[in-house]
C-alpha cells in the first residue's frame, strides 16, 4: 500500500487539541450558537473547544513550499484528532454520518481554507468517489487507508478543455480484453487533467474520469483508480505530473496537471457501482439510460457541493467577525455632542454594510443545517427516494452558488470596511479573500449550477434534469410545468399559517410581518417560474434550441435566484421556530426581518414593475432597514460571537493587540 510522507514525530492528534482557544463569550452569543447549531451542535462545539490556533491559522508570510507542508501536517493532525472523515462507514474509521462529514468540512473551513480544501479533496472527492462509485471490494481495499491518510489521493475530473461540461471529457478508459486491463490515455492536448488538488506533489493515486470504451462501444464517462506515484513520490511510468505553482489563493494546496500515456490498471480498479466490465469482458449496468447513469454517478458528488456551500458561507462569516470587531474598537472623526471620536459601528453607513450581511450569514447557516441534516437522512433511509435525491442535488447546487457568492462579496466588503488595516495580510482578510475566490467556480461554476436549479424546478423533478438536452428540456418544461407547483420546504405548515395570518392584516401592519415577507418571496418565485415556462413554451418548437434557451438565460438565472431566496428565508423561519431562548429568539427575529427586507429592497425595482409594491412602500422598507440596524447595534458583538469564531481562529493581529485605539 502506498503511504504519505513521513510524519514529523511532533505531529500528533493530541497536539492539535493541546491549547484550547479562549472562547469567553456573552450569554447571548452562546445562545445564538446553540440556536444555529442544529443537529450537529456537538460537532461544532467540540471543534471550538479543542482545536488550537496553530492548526487553524497559517502564517501568511510562508513560502509556497512551507504553506504546502504546513497544510499537509495540519490535516494529519486534524485527522488523528478525529475531525475530518466521519462521513465514512464505521469499519473504515468514520461514524457513517455524511451530515457530520459535511460539518467536519465546515469547521475545518473556520481555520485555513487550504486545509479545508485539501481535506475536501482527500476525504470528499477522492475518498467520496471510492465510497460512492466503488463496490465493497474498493471499500475494503482502500477506504481505511484513505480515512487515515496512509493513502493520499486526488480527483482527476477537470480537463484543460472541459470543466463544467463533464460529459465531453476526452480522456479515454479503454478495456483491453486480452490483458483484462483498463488503458488510461490522454489523446489530445486539451485532455490534460488540470487544476487537480494534490496532483502536483502529494497524491499517490488518482480517481480518473474518462470515456469508457469496451470494444467498439463508448459507454460514456466513468471513473477508475490509477496509481500515479510510488512511495518515494516519483511518478509512475506513463504518468506525467505538472505543478501549477502559485495561484490566486490556496497556497497550501498543491494543484497540478496529469497526463496519461496508455497507463494500464487492472479491470477491478474501475469504480463500477453503476456500470462496469464483467469478467467476461462485457459492459454491464443496472441503469439502462446512459444519461440517467451519468447523472446518477455525478449525483454522488452532492456532498462536495454541500461542503463547498458551507465553506463559502464560513468565509463570509469570518470576514464579518473580523470587520465587526474592528468597527467596535476603531474610532474615526469627532462629532458635536459626542465625547471623543465616533466608533465606526455607530455610523449608519457602516451598519448598513455589516448588519444586513450578518443577517444573511445567519439565514445561510440555517439553510446549510437543513442540507447537512437532509443528506444524512437520505443516506440512512432504507429505501432510496429518487425524487428526494434530485431535490437535494438541486438544493445543494443552489446553495453552493448563493453561499459562495455571499462569501466573496462579503469578504471584499469587509476588507474595505477595515480600510488600510484590512489590507494587511496579518489581519486575516486578504488571505481569506484570496482563498475563497475559487469557491465560485470549483465544484461547479455558479452560473451553471443556477441553471441546473432552474431546470429542476421547470421539470418538477419528474425527470432527472440532466437527462435532457437543451431542446428536450425546453419542450419538456413547456408541456409539463404547472403554475401551481413550486417545491415546498419542510417548514411549509408553519409558512402557510404565517402567510394566512398576514393576509388578514392591513398593509400598514405588515412591514415586519413574517407572513408578508414569505408571501412576497413566494409570489415573486411563482411569477418568475410561470412566466419563464410560458416564455419557453413560446419557443419550444424553435429549430435552434440553443438560441431559444440562450435568449431566456437571464430569466432562467432569475428563477433560480428567487427560488433560493425563498428556500433560505423559510429555513431561517423554521430555525427561529425551534429556538427556546427568548432573548436569542428576539434577536433572530430582528435579523430575519433585516434579511427579508434587505432582499426586498435589493429587488424593489422588480416588485414595483410588477405592481407588488408601491413606491411609498419601497421607501418604508428602506426606513425600516435603517431602524433595524439601529436596534441591532447594541448586540453587535454578541451577533458575531454567535457566528462561531473564537478570536484566536480569526488570524487577525489587530484584534489581539490593537495599536490604533486611544
Amino acid at each position: 500500500m502506498t503511504t504519505t510522507h513521513d510524519r514529523p514525530a511532533h505531529v500528533t492528534g493530541a497536539e492539535a487539541t493541546a491549547a484550547a482557544p479562549r472562547d469567553d463569550i456573552s450569554p447571548l452569543g452562546r445562545a445564538l450558537r446553540v440556536a444555529t447549531g442544529g443537529r450537529y451542535l456537538h460537532v461544532r462545539d467540540r471543534a471550538r473547544q479543542t482545536l488550537s490556533a496553530d492548526v487553524m491559522v497559517r502564517d501568511p508570510g510562508m513560502s509556497l513550499d512551507e504553506a504546502r507542508d504546513w497544510t499537509r501536517e495540519s490535516l494529519v493532525r486534524l485527522t488523528e484528532a478525529g475531525f475530518v472523515c466521519n462521513g465514512y462507514p464505521e469499519q473504515y474509521g468514520g461514524r457513517d454520518d455524511v451530515g457530520e462529514g459535511s460539518v467536519d468540512f465546515e469547521m475545518t473551513a473556520h481555520g485555513d481554507l487550504s486545509v479545508a480544501v485539501k481535506s475536501g479533496v482527500q476525504f470528499g472527492l477522492f475518498g467520496g468517489a471510492v465510497a460512492g462509485l466503488g463496490t465493497q471490494w474498493h471499500h475494503d481495499r482502500y477506504l481505511a487507508d484513505i480515512a487515515s491518510m496512509r493513502l493520499l489521493g486526488c480527483y482527476a475530473m477537470t480537463e484543460i478543455g472541459h470543466g463544467s461540461d463533464v460529459a465531453s471529457l476526452q480522456t479515454t478508459l479503454t478495456y483491453d480484453a486480452e490483458t483484462d486491463e483498463i488503458v488510461v490515455h490522454s489523446p489530445t492536448p486539451s485532455s490534460m487533467k488540470a487544476y487537480i488538488g494534490g496532483a502536483a506533489v502529494d497524491a499517490r493515486m488518482a480517481v480518473v474520469y474518462g470515456q469508457l470504451w469496451v470494444g467498439e462501444d463508448c459507454h460514456g464517462v466513468h471513473a477508475t483508480l490509477v496509481p500515479i506515484r510510488d512511495e518515494s513520490g516519483q511518478t509512475l511510468p506513463g504518468v506525467t505530473a505538472g505543478d501549477h505553482g502559485a495561484k490566486g489563493g490556496l497556497a497550501g494546496v498543491d494543484n497540478g496537471t496529469l497526463v496519461f500515456d496508455h497507463v494500464r490498471v487492472p479491470r477491478e480498479m474501475l469504480l463500477n457501482r453503476y456500470g462496469g466490465v464483467t469478467e467476461e469482458g462485457v459492459y454491464e449496468s443496472a441503469i439502462d439510460n446512459p444519461g440517467r447513469r451519468f447523472f446518477t454517478m455525478l449525483g454522488t458528488l452532492v456532498r462536495g457541493r454541500i461542503s463547498i456551500a458551507a465553506g463559502g458561507a464560513v468565509a463570509g462569516r469570518k470576514g464579518l467577525s473580523i470587520a465587526t470587531r474592528y468597527a467596535l474598537a476603531r474610532r474615526q472623526f469627532s462629532a458635536p455632542g459626542h465625547e471623543g471620536e465616533v466608533l465606526l459601528v455607530d455610523y449608519l453607513a457602516h451598519q448598513r454594510k455589516l448588519f444586513p450581511a450578518i443577517a444573511t450569514a445567519y439565514a445561510l447557516q440555517f439553510a446549510q443545517n437543513e442540507l447537512s441534516e437532509r443528506v444524512q437522512d437520505l443516506h440512512a433511509a432504507p429505501e432510496k427516494d429518487q425524487r428526494a435525491q434530485r431535490e437535494l442535488e438541486t438544493r445543494a447546487a443552489g446553495m453552493k452558488a448563493v453561499a459562495t457568492r455571499f462569501g466573496n462579496d462579503t469578504l471584499q466588503m469587509c476588507r474595505e470596511a477595515c480600510g488600510g488595516a484590512g489590507y494587511m495580510a496579518e489581519n486575516g482578510l486578504t488571505l481569506a479573500r484570496q482563498d475563497a475566490d475559487v469557491f465560485a467556480t470549483f465544484e461547479g461554476d455558479n452560473t451553471v449550477l443556477l441553471q441546473l436549479v432552474a431546470k429542476g424546478l421547470l421539470t418538477n423533478y419528474k425527470e432527472m434534469f440532466g437527462d435532457l438536452d437543451m431542446k428536450g428540456m425546453v419542450q419538456f418544461a413547456a408541456r409539463s410545468f404547472g403554475g401551481a407547483v413550486i417545491e415546498h420546504t419542510a417548514a411549509r405548515p408553519l409558512v402557510d399559517r404565517l402567510v394566512a395570518a398576514a393576509g388578514r392584516r392591513s398593509e400598514d401592519e405588515t412591514l415586519l410581518d413574517r407572513g408578508w415577507h414569505l408571501a412576497m418571496f413566494e409570489d415573486r418565485e411563482r411569477h418568475v417560474l410561470e412566466t419563464l415556462a410560458g416564455r419557453l413554451r413560446a419557443v419550444s418548437k424553435a429549430t435552434d434550441s440553443f438560441e431559444a434557451f440562450n435568449a431566456s438565460q437571464d430569466h432562467v438565472l432569475l428563477a433560480a435566484r428567487t427560488h433560493m431566496d425563498r428556500v433560505v428565508l423559510e429555513a431561517f423561519v423554521a430555525g427561529i421556530d425551534v429556538c427556546t431562548d427568548p432573548v436569542a429568539r428576539d434577536r433572530l427575529e430582528r435579523l430575519c426581518d433585516l434579511y427579508a427586507l434587505s432582499s426586498l429592497e435589493a429587488d424593489s425595482a422588480w416588485f414595483q414593475e410588477h405592481n407588488r409594491m408601491s413606491a411609498a412602500r419601497s421607501k418604508a422598507v428602506t426606513a425600516q432597514i435603517n431602524e433595524l440596524c439601529r436596534q441591532l447595534r447594541p448586540d453587535a458583538m454578541a451577533l458575531v460571537e454567535g457566528m462561531g469564531f473564537p478570536v484566536e481562529w480569526l488570524g487577525s493581529s489587530m484584534l489581539v493587540e490593537p495599536q490604533w485605539t486611544s
